[in-house]
């Protein structure tokens, strides 16, 4: 994106721009300092635009009112595609998304957010924590000149909202749905044509007809945004979306001026965030999971056959990432060791757990 374009179609003042084309400096410890955060979601979007916006009331009281940032929703700043080229040219000092948003810019960020059949949120946050994924993800973002940190996971999401039965691959071919990430391209792969909407536009997109199928999230954002209301089946849960992770990223110069303890404070409260919007979506997804069931909306699963398509396909296009070069090699290799290991555990702890519970519930016994 060219700077001048860019800034036209924001909006931007000639004196903003001369403001943050101005050279790095040092801030002092006692200066005030406003920042300017955007994200691709609109203010108070359940659990996403609400948490982003926590995460800056957050800054702002743990500073003692030294960090103040000011939180723009989607388009009204930038649009909602664009935050990490407003970030990294300086235009917003920060920004709080999703990694795989900026797929088209480099495919790798996927690793960061979700991937098909990959870790759980909770084992996303055990990698970049304490798997070596976070000075993996520090390097990849450092080319975009920005920092990144972990502020949330939606947990497990959707398949999507269909207004057909999908029984086959055959079922998926010319299909318009709004897939993104890996997820997209695996659908591609198989025949479907997917798009990566705002979330703003999903709803109007299937009224219209301008697609056949969506993921969004999960039954809390879902219902909030009246997909119940327009289509009949609901895939669940969602092979490309495990744990999707939520982030926070900073222009790296913006982030190297803050002296230390603010410094810290933000990385505090990105972490405060993540246990918050985690535990934010596994209390409402629960509610909003009854809600739907209520709409007469039918709950369907991929079939095997469908699953082992998606899972090819997914390899395939994670193994052309991988490729590309010496880094994105060394972060597939990475996480995958991780996510092996991690399934078996899963399979015979929490799959297991799982299950027992229900059964005990469904059955009467408890």
């Amino acid at each position: 994106m060219k700077r001048r374009a860019f800034l036209g179609g924001a909006g931007v003042a000639a004196g903003a721009f001369a403001a943050t084309a101005a050279a790095p400096s040092i801030v002092k410890a006692n200066e005030t300092i406003n920042w300017r955060m955007v994200m691709p979601w609109p203010k108070g979007t359940p659990g996403l635009g609400a948490n982003g916006e926590l995460f800056a009331e957050r800054v702002n009281k743990m500073s003692g009112g030294r960090l103040k940032i000011t939180v723009y929703g989607a388009g009204e700043l930038v649009p909602a595609l664009e935050c990490m080229d407003a970030v990294e040219q300086g235009v917003a000092d920060l920004a709080h998304s999703t990694p795989y948003y900026w797929f088209g810019k480099d495919p790798a960020v996927s690793f960061f957010t979700t991937i098909p059949f990959g870790l759980m949120g909770w084992e996303l946050s055990g990698w970049l924590r304490f798997g070596g994924g976070q000075a993996l993800w520090d390097e990849l973002y450092a080319q975009f000149n920005v920092k990144p940190f972990l502020a949330g996971n939606t947990g497990l999401q959707a398949g999507g909202w269909f207004n057909k039965e999908i029984n086959s691959v055959e079922d998926l071919k010319g299909l318009k749905v709004r897939y993104a990430g890996i997820g997209g391209e695996a659908m591609r792969r198989l025949g479907a044509t997917p798009s990566l909407l705002p979330a703003a536009d999903i709803l109007p997109s299937l009224q219209s007809g301008a697609i056949d199928a969506a993921e969004w999230v999960g039954p809390w954002n879902d219902y909030a945004f009246g997909l119940a209301s327009v289509a009949k089946y609901y895939y669940t849960p969602a092979f490309a979306e495990p744990g999707s992770g939520i982030e926070v990223f900073i222009n790296k110069d913006k982030f190297a001026e803050l002296p230390e303890d603010l410094q810290e404070i933000v990385a505090v409260a990105a972490q405060a965030n993540a246990e918050q919007t985690l535990s934010d979506f596994a209390f409402n997804n629960i509610q909003s999971y009854q809600a739907i069931l209520e709409k007469g909306t039918e709950i369907r699963h991929f079939n095997d056959d469908l699953i082992n398509a998606f899972a090819t396909a997914s390899k395939e296009a994670l193994e052309e990432i991988a490729a590309k070069n010496e880094l994105t090699g060394r972060i597939y290799a990475s996480v995958m060791d991780f996510a092996k290991k991690a399934a078996p555990y899963g399979k015979e702890f929490e799959a297991t757990a799982l299950n027992q519970r229900a059964n005990v519930f469904a059955n009467g016994t408890y």
